[in-house]
């Protein structure tokens, strides 16, 4: 392996890491309210634009295992899709970053930007956001963890 591929991605993820652990912060006073009450029409949107922002340092780290790792960026019209099924398969250069059921609940954060980007905010429904808002802080402890292993190799 190309150890100065790894020290390059070992530096641009301790980034995204930080700017994700950033972007729950500022959340989090928001995050603890609607462990115990709905959500406004406001604060909705506000948390639909966080999980957007979400999936996207996620994303920006898969991005980062593709290019510096692998050397096969990502393209085609399912790219998202496939970086994120990428990240469970092992190459020859790299293990699997994600275990099956880490790859599940990101895809879940997948579908949800998808939404977001394709409809009005005013159509956003708490139930179906809820279950990806009030876990957004243990899915990134999930990924940490796993970026931990991932760079023990």
């Amino acid at each position: 392996m190309n150890s100065s591929a790894w020290d390059k991605f070992r530096k641009q993820q301790a980034t995204e890491r930080e700017q994700l652990r950033r972007l729950l912060a500022v959340i989090q006073p928001l995050l603890a309210q609607c462990r115990t009450q709905a959500p406004s029409d406001v604060e909705l949107s506000a948390l639909a634009a966080m999980l957007h922002s979400f999936y996207t340092g996620v994303e920006n780290l898969f991005k980062r295992v593709s290019v510096e790792l692998d050397n096969s960026p990502v393209a085609g019209d399912a790219w998202h899709r496939d970086l994120l099924l990428r990240m469970k398969a092992p190459t020859a250069t790299r293990p699997a970053l994600l275990s099956g059921a880490l790859h599940d609940t990101l895809l879940e954060y997948l579908r949800f930007r998808h939404v977001f980007r394709n409809a009005y905010s005013f159509d956003l429904d708490w139930q179906k956001m809820s279950p990806l808002v009030l876990n957004v802080e243990a899915t990134l402890k999930q990924l940490e963890q796993a970026l931990d292993k991932f760079l023990e190799t």
